[in-house]
């Protein structure tokens, strides 16, 4: 009865406007409606990041719970880690509406949501009230559209969730807040870095989350900043701003960040770049377009630890999870793996070698 009755939930969000459609997804699981999955874990998917471990490698991206509102529920499906946010220092509204947009025959999104938050006490308030988690939280923070001081507001965001997070992922890549990506230049990246572990000496690992649309020089000047400021790693990435060829969606040509199954290829490509120029000395976070087990193994193989999944998620709902982390283990026994250490970064290098082709083309 359950079932038929999450499905027929999903079937009406599938019908209402993207971005209501996840207002009420949040509602249902504050209200307990979505089913906890509390089938264990296959050993050959636990993996050891950042200090921590995970039960499995598949997280969910920040964007869909931006405020904590339901972070505890969606732990309980499955997941590995969940990342809230991007919460901002003051409470903001975004965008004026419509700014999601699905392109249902793309299994794509563009969004130009703006950052809407409802700001950073809100949100520590939240946290601050979870208790015991079956999953790492990750905590995704920006700064306000206007007013902002990155040097400034991204210390007292870090500090503010330092106490509840297990990471903090520092949001320096949105393409909807103006002149957020320059913050991804070397000089500025290493000036908020120092800020941040200079304010606050008791934090959780501080990741970079980057846009999948860095140029080499660009992408190369990000890793060496990250590991020379401190930091423990980089999201590979954020949204983009490119258009990838035959998208047959009317609404391709919206503004704002396309994420979804177009994002795959180019992603990878960068996460790939982003594995060999690290050396060993960031944990990745892989994240764009993947739907699949096959795909997930594929980020895996680029250089990734973990794995992060938002708008597949959006699309299937709940038992997408389970389905992505039966068909990742069995992927991984399949290829001769033992565990997600031993598959990370194993395919980096003809990634990388496809990802200059593709760019070529």
């Amino acid at each position: 009865m359950r079932e038929r009755a999450e499905s027929a939930m999903l079937s009406l969000l599938r019908r209402v406007d993207p971005e209501r459609a996840r207002d009420l997804a949040l509602l249902a699981l504050r209200l307990g409606l979505v089913r906890a999955d509390t089938t264990p874990d296959d050993p050959v998917l636990g993996v050891r990041a950042l200090g921590k471990p995970f039960r499995n490698p598949i997280g969910l991206a920040a964007g869909f719970d931006k405020d904590a509102a339901a972070a505890l529920s969606l732990m309980r499906l499955g997941f590995g880690s969940v990342e809230v946010g991007s919460v901002t220092p003051l409470a903001q509204i975004g965008s004026p509406r419509p700014r999601v947009f699905r392109l249902v025959e793309d299994r794509a999104v563009v969004n130009r949501m703006g950052m809407n938050s409802q700001g950073i006490e809100r949100v520590r308030s939240r946290l601050a009230d979870l208790g015991e988690r079956p999953a790492v939280l990750g905590v995704n923070v920006a700064i306000n559209k206007e007013g902002a001081v990155p040097e400034r507001d991204y210390p007292v965001l870090v500090a503010a969730v330092a106490p509840y997070a297990d990471y903090v992922a520092i949001n320096v890549s949105s393409p909807n807040t103006p002149g957020l990506r320059d913050l991804q230049t070397a000089p500025r990246l290493s000036a908020i870095l120092a800020a941040i572990m200079s304010a606050v000496p008791k934090r959780p690992p501080i990741l970079v989350k980057i846009a999948p649309d860095l140029q080499h020089e660009e992408l190369a000047a990000v890793v060496e900043t990250a590991i020379a400021s401190g930091a423990a790693g980089l999201i590979v990435g954020n949204t983009t701003t490119t258009r990838p060829p035959g998208l047959r969606s009317r609404h391709a040509t919206e503004t704002g960040g396309l994420s979804g199954a177009p994002l795959y290829a180019l992603s990878t490509a960068v996460l790939a770049r982003a594995f060999r120029l690290a050396g060993g000395r960031l944990t990745l976070i892989g994240c764009g377009g993947v739907s699949s087990g096959i795909e997930a193994l594929g980020k895996i193989r680029a250089g990734a630890s973990l794995v992060q999944i938002h708008t597949a998620f959006a699309y299937e709902g709940p038992s997408l999870i389970p389905r992505i982390k039966r068909e990742l283990a069995a992927a991984l026994r399949k290829k001769g793996f033992r565990s997600v250490a031993e598959a990370v970064g194993v395919d980096a290098e003809r990634q990388v070698g496809a990802g200059r082709v593709a760019r070529a083309a």
